[in-house]
Parts: structure tokens; C-alpha cells; sequence
């Protein structure tokens, strides 16, 4: 980095020009913004000299509607290897470096384990020096700031740009339009750099911000109509406003599919005008660019390449098809067959017609295909990317691309054995499997420094932090009693530090010998948050009966945010807090249990709760999680694994050993062979204490302020709602096997080095599960750049 005096200056320089005073008179957000200017300053020609270097080579590009980067600074100083250096010199201004890295809004561009992927995506393709591009929208609001009122999710705007962007760098020359229906859209990008670790790669993601074309109308304030005179400007920012509006009604629904067509027009325009300023044909587009769908959110990008080459480069369709087969690859993050996207006919024929009628011939060359193939006209239907009044996004996916992959192993497997076997009959060279994986520079070299630096001292180099798989040399430490006692010194430092920031945040004091129990992740039924509550009230209920009862002191924390449209999972939310207050407020227990809902939980909350993790709770429905990355996230920071074969902890248990984690319930060949006979009143009427908890959803226990929605989920365990069986992912079969496993945590804990081997064995093993791993397998196997 440039030297002391440099910095100073420039940062003074910066506060002079944007706010007209000395550094010294800025608030912490001015600082922030001086600071980050200063290092993009210095940055930039390595950002420039990225892109020379790769401008005639083939390039990947990452179409994710979400990307989930969490603050920027810390993250950027640690892979410029130079934040020590900047702490010492803002110290010499007699600034704190935490005050400023604390000013920093987190971006609101994302919601889950899908937006954190493309950002470790991202993070790991700079780091190994691949020219990797992401593009997306610039979210203004990203998806909401949560409260509590009364117990209830409360939802507020995001205002992540209040302040400004110091490392968006705003590109209007290369603005686009995007036609809707009669509608056209201004496209403007804003690129921020990627720094890859040690600084040598600045790759790019390109941020879509939609305006309009003409953004004021004078005519129409010259008479007076003030408001309409605006409204062009506010229809179009509209579309890039809100990360997921509720799309519980039409509306909303219409807004994301133009969200979607939005920033996948716009990056197909952009790389389609930069080809052609280089060479004078797209016959080789294919040649230079791979183009990876980030599940189905982008798949309408398919039939606009099509609509491109054929309809304004006039390409006949064949050669077409063959370069836009050959540019995309699909991932697939889901297995639940209600979040395969489809789309009703008359959205698209409403606002994009001219893409639905590419679709529909797409739709009619498939067809003819598969009869080619052989297929009878019974399994026809099947296939129909066109059918029962709706568009099957993934379909179209499918066979738009050369490569359809899962995200674990498991996940893989069961998209070719069940939920995709018939598209994998007809073509299993395109499917593969790409467990996802993590960057270890944020998820342990930066929120866990403590740990970073004991490694780097045992294995006597920091190379681990490129090579993860350098782990696997720590497991000669594993009976290592002064290691293993090191390790937990450490481990307390991060529980007593999460522990300052939930009696700050949350006002809530906690025992720092507690074991800290953790769940953190979007709130959806599949993920059985709702067993764990049932859980946590049920020993709540063996301590009033028994006050003796020998348990280590527990801290239950979750974190999630439900979708404002997702009623159910809402309503869990309530029912956790419910249970919250009740131990919480009971002085006889909450010395022994005590339950924290980390309120609006996201990026920068996890970096201070993942390495305070003891036991990491991975309990979804086996068979109905993808993958999962906060299982990796939890593991590299030595916390063994609750939960069921599932996703990647399948995969988890493998490296690790299921001795050194806690496996419980239904496996996913065990669901398959329950026939429709199940009944969940069977164990709710005879595992002990199960019909006590499940009853506090009906019984008074807990107030649901009459809204009716504890009595809903009640029944959607017990009596099936509308058109659902009842327990649809077996939280009453699952029960007494989880409590089991909750029981030997309990045990085993209370032998500490018995404990830290466990732990110590997990981040030996994490090795597998970098996105640096991830990476390497889409570049040598999917992208081939």
C-alpha cells in the first residue's frame, strides 16, 4: 500500500471535498467513506490491469439475483494483507479503527445460503486468479430490516444506500435499455471490485440499477401535476427497489418476474455489445463466455440470448441454439418441488411476448427431440416446458444449458434418481454434482482471528488460508492437551465477545459457560426451527418438574427472517419468542436455559456468532436441504454438527467422522419407504412429553394475539391444512431422536477435552468444504476458462 503520508493526505483530502471539513471534524460514517475512497484509490489500477489481463481470454460469469456480501472493509484490508497497517494509521489521526469498520451499512443484496454462495463464489475466483464476473441488481432496500413487536416479525426498509456506496463506481456509459412489453427501462450498472487474497486478482461484480428513460416529464409539471410529472422516474426505480417483494398477490409476483428479466437482459446486452466491439461475429460467443444460472431465477436468460442472436443479429436458429446451449450451465438449489420456479403463461405474454414466443419454440424443438429420441407421447408431458398454464423455469434450464448440477452429493443424487430422473435418462452427461463450499478468509482468517492466528502458528505458515486443505496436518494435535486447552481458551474469547454484543443488542445476559446452542438461517418449515422450539420448551418443562435435573447451562440462540408473505413461518417466529420470554422470565430455570433471537440476523451478525458456536444445529427434513453453508461455517470454527443426513452434512460427517458429531433421525431412504399411512398422532400421543409441548400451541400456554396462527400450525402437525398431509416434514417422527441427541451433547460436553477433540477434528477436516474447492471443480468441469 502507498506510504503513511499518503493515506493521510488522501483521506483528508476526501473529507475536504465531500463534506468541507478536516478529517478529524467527520463523524465515524464520513471517516468510513474517506477511508474506502482512499483504498479504492489505491486499488484501482490493479482493478484496471485484472481486466486487461483477461480481455481476450474465455470469462465466467455469476447471474445470481442475490448476492449476499456482507461488509466490505474489514473483508477488503484482510485480503489486501495491509489492515494492520491502516489501524496503525488511523490510530496516529486518533481514529478506532472499530468505530470506523462499525459505521459500515451492510449491503442489503441478498437473503440466504444462496446470495453467501455467489459471494464466496466471487471471493475464491479472484483469490485463485479466474476471471469471474458477477451480475445482479442493485438492490436500494435489499429484503427488510427485522424488528420484534409483541413477539411478531416486523419488517422495515433496508436503507443500505442511505449514505452512499464508496466502492460502487457508477458506469453510465455502458447504461442499456430493457424493453418490458410497451415499457422501456434504463439499465444503469455499478461495478464494485473483488479482491482476491494477496491483492492480485480485482475481478468485478456489476450491479443493475433500473431508472427511467426520461426520468422527468416538464410538460406535465408545468401544469401543475406535480406528482405525475415524477412518475416515470418512480415506476421504473420501482423494479430495482426491494430485494423479493411479497409476492403473496399478482402484483408482487409480476414485479420479481421483472426484476428477473431486468438484470439478465441487461448482462446478456452488456456482453453481447462487448463481444461485438471486439470481434465482427457472435459465432464464437460461446468460445469466450460461460454463463452460470444461479438456480432458476435467471433462467429466463435462455430465451433472451435466443431472442438476441436470432431476432436482432439475425442468426439462424440452429447455429443459435448450439452457442447458447454451449454458454450456459444451470445450478439447481432446491429439491422441494414447490420452489421449481413456473410462471403463469399470461405473465410473460403480458410484459415479455416477444420472449414467450421464443419459448414456445424452444418448447416445440424439444418436443420434436425427445420423439426423435424415442419417447412416447405419455412421457411427452413430462418434459413440457410449456404446460398446464404455466412455464417450467427449470425445464427450460435444463435443456438450455450443457450442465445441470446439484450442491452436495446427496442433493445430486436425488435430483437424478427422483425429482429430475427423467431429464437425467435422456441426458446424463449434463448433470454433475458441486458441493458447495465456503471462503475461509471471512468465515475464519477474519471473524475468528484468534483461531486464524493459532493455526498459522501450529502449522507454521498462513497457506492454509489459500489452501484449505493444509487443515488435515492440526489433526496430529488431537490429543494434544495443551492444543486442545489453547483451543478452548479461544473459544471462550468468542462466546464472551458474542455475549458482550447480545446484552448490547438484544438485552439479553447470558451465561459464557453456557453451551451456546446455534440455528441461524432463513426461516422455512423444512428447516425444523419449530422442533427445535419444541425441544428447548420441553427440557424448559423436565427442569420445572425436576429442578435437579444434571444438564450443563444452555443458550439457545436462533437467527432468521421469514418471508413477509410466508404466514406459517412467521408464526414460528412468534411461537420462539413466546417461548423466549416465558424461560427467560422464569428465575427458577434461566440460570440453567436461556433462548436469544438474534434480531435481523445477517452477515455481520454471524461472523461474531459462528466462532462462539458450540454445537451447530443442522436439523432440516433429510432429503430437503440442498446443501447448506452455515453447516461449513460452523464446522471450520469447531463446532460439531447436530443434525440429520441431510445436504452437505452428509458429507460433513464423512471428513469429520459421525463420532465427532451428533446424528439423529429419519434418513432420507427411511422417508421414502413410509407410505401414506404415516400418523403423527401416533408419537404425539405416545413419546413422553411430546403432547405437552405441541399442546402449548392451542392450550393458552402462549399467545398468539388472536391471529389464529398458533392453532393453524397446530393443526398443520396433527390434521393436515389446506390439501396438506399432516406433518409434512416430520417434526413428531423426529422428536424423541433429537431429544436423544440433545442428551449425549449434554454428556459428552462435560468432558472438556473429550469435547475439544470433537471440535479440534472438525476444523482439521473442513478442508473439503472451501469454496476454493467449489471453484476449481466449475472452472475444470463446467466453465473451462
Amino acid at each position: 500500500m502507498k506510504n503513511i503520508n499518503r493515506i493521510k493526505e488522501d483521506m483528508g483530502l476526501y473529507a475536504e471535498i465531500n463534506y468541507g471539513k478536516s478529517i478529524h471534524d467527520c463523524t465515524n460514517q464520513e471517516m468510513y467513506q474517506a477511508l474506502a475512497k482512499t483504498i479504492m484509490k489505491d486499488i484501482t489500477p490493479k482493478w484496471l490491469e485484472t481486466k486487461e489481463r483477461y480481455k481476450d481470454k474465455k470469462q465466467a460469469y455469476y447471474l445470481s439475483a442475490e448476492f449476499l456480501m456482507g461488509r466490505a472493509l474489514d473483508n477488503n484490508l484482510n485480503n489486501l494483507n495491509n489492515k494492520e497497517e491502516v489501524k496503525e494509521i488511523l490510530s496516529e489521526l486518533d481514529i478506532d479503527y472499530k468505530d470506523i469498520e462499525d459505521s459500515e451499512k451492510e449491503p442489503g443484496l441478498g437473503n440466504g445460503g444462496l446470495g453467501r454462495l455467489a459471494a464466496c463464489f466471487l471471493d475464491s475466483a479472484a483469490t485463485l486468479n479466474y476471471p469471474l464476473t458477477g451480475y445482479g441488481i442493485r438492490y436500494e432496500y435489499g429484503i427488510f430490516v427485522q424488528s420484534f413487536t409483541d413477539g411478531f416479525q416486523y419488517e422495515e426498509g433496508d436503507n443500505w444506500l442511505e449514505y452512499g456506496d464508496p466502492w460502487a463506481v457508477r458506469k453510465q456509459s455502458e447504461a442499456v435499455k430493457v424493453k418490458l412489453a410497451e415499457e422501456e427501462i434504463l439499465a444503469v450498472p455499478y461495478d464494485t471490485p473483488i479482491i482476491g487474497y494477496g491483492g492480485e486478482t480485482i475481478n468485478t461484480l456489476r450491479l443493475w440499477q433500473a431508472e427511467a428513460i426520461k426520468p422527468f416529464d416538464f410538460q406535465t409539471f408545468d401544469r401543475q401535476d406535480y406528482l405525475n410529472s415524477m412518475w416515470n422516474k418512480i415506476a421504473a426505480k420501482t423494479i430495482s427497489r426491494v430485494l423479493y417483494p411479497n409476492d403473496s398477490n399478482e402484483e408482487g409476483r409480476l414485479l420479481r418476474l421483472k426484476q428477473q428479466y431486468f438484470f439478465v437482459s441487461a448482462s446478456l446486452q452488456d456482453l453481447v455489445k462487448k463481444h461485438l466491439s471486439k470481434y465482427n461475429s457472435l459465432d464464437n460467443f460461446h468460445e469466450l463466455h460461460a454463463i452460470q444460472l444461479n438456480d432458476t431465477h435467471p433462467a429466463v436468460a435462455v430465451p433472451e440470448l435466443m431472442r438476441i442472436l436470432t431476432g436482432e443479429h439475425n442468426m439462424d436458429w440452429d447455429r443459435a441454439w448450439n452457442i447458447s446451449v454451449n454458454t450456459f450451465a444451470y445450478t439447481n438449489h432446491t429439491i422441494l418441488k414447490e420452489a421449481l420456479e413456473q410462471w403463469p403463461i399470461s405473465f410473460y405474454e403480458r410484459l415479455l411476448p416477444d420472449v414467450y414466443r421464443i419459448i414456445e419454440k424452444i418448447n416445440h424443438f424439444l418436443l420434436e427431440e425427445l420423439r426423435e429420441k424415442g419417447i412416447d407421447q405419455d412421457r411427452v408431458r413430462d418434459y413440457e416446458i410449456i404446460g398446464d398454464g404455466h412455464i417450467k423455469m427449470a425445464w427450460l434450464a435444463i435443456y438450455g444449458s450443457h450442465s445441470t448440477n446439484g450442491v452436495a452429493r446427496i442433493h445430486s443424487n436425488i435430483l437424478k434418481d427422483r425429482e429430475l430422473k427423467h431429464w437425467y435418462e435422456i441426458f446424463p452427461e449434463r448433470f454433475n454434482n458441486k458441493t458447495n463450499g465456503i471462503t475461509q478468509r471471512r468465515w475464519l482468517n477474519q471473524s475468528n482471528p484468534e483461531l486464524a492466528e493459532f493455526i498459522t502458528e501450529l502449522l507454521g505458515t498462513d497457506k492454509w488460508i489459500i489452501d484449505l486443505n493444509m487443515l488435515k496436518k492440526l489433526e496430529k494435535f488431537q490429543d494434544d492437551e495443551d492444543v486442545l486447552n489453547r483451543f478452548l481458551e479461544i473459544k471462550q474469547i468468542k462466546k464472551n465477545q458474542l455475549a458482550e454484543y447480545i446484552e448490547e443488542v438484544e438485552g439479553i445476559k447470558i451465561n459464557t459457560n453456557s453451551i451456546y446452542d446455534i440455528q441461524i438461517k432463513r426461516l422455512h418449515e423444512y428447516k425444523r426451527q419449530l422442533l427445535n422450539a419444541f425441544h428447548v420448551l420441553d427440557l424448559y418443562f423436565r427442569l420445572k418438574d425436576n429442578p435437579q435435573l444434571d444438564i450443563v447451562p444452555r443458550t439457545f440462540i436462533f437467527g432468521a427472517k421469514a418471508a413477509p408473505g410466508y404466514g406459517r413461518a412467521k408464526g414460528i417466529i412468534k411461537y420462539i419468542n413466546e417461548i423466549k420470554d416465558l424461560i427467560n422470565n422464569d428465575e427458577e430455570v434461566n440460570s440453567k436455559i436461556k433462548v436469544v433471537f438474534a434480531t435481523n440476523y445477517g452477515v455481520t451478525y454471524g461472523e461474531k456468532l459462528f466462532p462462539a458456536a458450540d454445537v451447530s444445529e443442522q436439523i432440516s427434513t433429510a432429503g430437503k436441504e440442498a446443501s447448506g453453508t452455515g453447516n461449513m461455517k460452523f464446522m471450520l470454527n469447531g463446532a460439531p454438527t447436530l443434525g440429520t443426513l441431510d445436504g452437505a452434512n452428509v458429507e460433513i460427517v464423512e471428513q469429520a467422522g459421525e463420532e465427532n458429531n451428533f446424528i439423529f433421525g429419519l434418513k432420507v431412504e427411511d422417508i421414502e419407504n413410509i407410505n401414506n399411512s404415516y400418523n403423527p398422532r401416533e408419537y404425539y400421543e405416545n413419546v413422553p412429553g411430546l403432547k405437552r409441548v405441541v399442546d402449548t400451541l392451542i392450550d393458552g400456554t402462549f399467545s398468539d394475539n388472536n391471529t389464529g396462527i398458533f392453532g393453524e400450525l397446530y393443526d398443520s402437525l396433527l390434521n393436515g391444512v389446506n390439501w396438506e398431509r399432516a406433518d409434512v416434514y416430520y417434526l413428531m417422527k423426529d422428536f424423541e431422536s433429537y431429544r436423544d441427541a440433545q442428551n449425549r451433547v449434554n454428556e459428552v460436553y462435560k468432558d472438556r477435552l473429550a469435547w475439544a477433540k470433537k471440535c479440534w477434528l472438525n476444523i482439521a477436516n473442513g478442508g473439503k468444504f472451501s469454496s476454493d474447492r467449489t471453484i476449481k471443480d466449475y472452472v475444470a468441469e463446467i466453465w473451462k476458462i
